[in-house]
């Protein structure tokens, strides 16, 4: 559960007040740099597909621009994340009935994986991950038993400069130098027969050309196009169901 240790420093600890949600609430983190440019194009395409969805972002940066200090910082990486934790549970105590989603790109991955570790299971619908910036080794195991409708995962063998070269260089953002599951998809943690189960959670959507009409061309910010969004992402949030 969330302690009192969790909070960070250079934001505000206390978790806001939840507002009576009219709909489902898909709290959204974008990668490292503070640039909210994922979280503008995710609130472009519900607005345009009239989806029944309020998104809040995740402010787990510490300042725009800085791109690096995200990156190396796990330990603001893991405080963000129980922050997060912590933000989701006062929402569903206040608002038992709130359908909450996660999604994230890039660097963003790491901190909602992290929040995943500080919730109960089932308490999201669905976690969306694109193009995201950790280990394709990353044990997500918590991760799949809080999310109650499973986990979707958008990665493209494309992604070379971000996730290819410039990791290769500098690690993931979980401090780990392996191949990237933005980039290669995730590989499953089996430690006893359950874990199998619970893997048929994940569904992992590697880049094809037949989205290149959306305009998504398989690089690291090929999730932002809003055809792609509306087309591809939105219909995972609307699924009650683990086959999407």
């Amino acid at each position: 559960m969330v302690t009192a240790g969790c909070a960070t420093s250079h934001h505000e600890t206390r978790a806001p007040i939840p507002l009576a949600p009219p709909c489902g609430i898909v709290y959204s983190a974008d990668g490292a740099g503070s640039f909210f440019s994922f979280t503008s194009a995710l609130m472009e395409a519900i607005r345009g597909s009239n989806a029944a969805l309020r998104v809040e972002p995740v402010n787990w940066s510490h300042g725009s621009g800085r791109i690096l200090s995200d990156h190396f910082d796990y330990d603001n990486v893991q405080e963000e994340g129980c922050r997060l934790a912590a933000r989701i549970l006062l929402q569903k105590q206040t608002f038992p009935d709130t359908k909450v989603h996660l999604i994230a790109h890039s660097a963003g991955a790491a901190v909602i994986l992290s929040a995943t570790e500080h919730l109960p299971p089932n308490c999201v619908e669905h976690i969306v991950l694109i193009a995201p910036a950790v280990s394709a080794d990353y044990d997500l195991r918590p991760a799949l038993r809080t999310a109650r409708c499973g986990i979707a995962v958008f990665h493209s063998e494309l992604d070379l400069g971000f996730l290819g070269i410039a990791t290769g260089l500098s690690g993931n953002t979980d401090r780990t130098w392996s191949a990237a599951a933005g980039r290669v998809g995730f590989r499953p943690v089996i430690c006893e027969p359950s874990d199998a189960e619970l893997y048929t959670r994940l569904r992992q959507h590697p880049w094809n050309r037949c989205v290149l009409w959306t305009g998504n061309r398989g690089g690291h910010f090929g999730g932002y196009r809003i055809c792609y969004l509306q087309h591809y992402v939105l219909p995972v949030l609307t699924t009650p169901s683990v086959l999407f």
